[in-house]
C-alpha cells in the first residue's frame, strides 16, 4: 500500500487532533487544524485510507510543510 503524507500549509500551534492512529480517513477529512493568526485552519487529508502515524501532539508548534500525518491509501 502507498504511503501519503499529509502536510500543513500554515506554521502555527496544534489546537485539534480529530483522528487516531488507526482509524480511517475519506479525501477532504479533517487530519489537524492549526491555531495561526487567531484562526483554527483545518489540515485534510489527499486521499482515503488508513492512518498510519500521527506525528504531532496537541500544543506542537509546526512549520509550513511540516508532515503532520502518514497515511496508508
Amino acid at each position: 500500500m502507498p504511503e501519503i503524507k499529509i502536510v500543513t500549509e500554515v506554521a502555527g500551534r496544534v489546537c485539534a487532533l480529530p483522528v487516531t492512529t488507526g482509524g480511517n480517513v475519506d479525501d477532504g477529512d479533517e487530519i489537524a487544524f492549526v491555531e495561526a493568526m487567531k484562526m483554527e485552519i483545518p489540515v485534510t487529508s489527499t486521499a482515503a485510507g488508513k492512518i498510519k502515524a500521527i506525528l504531532v501532539e496537541l500544543d506542537d508548534v509546526i512549520a509550513e510543510g511540516q508532515v503532520v500525518a502518514i497515511i496508508e491509501a
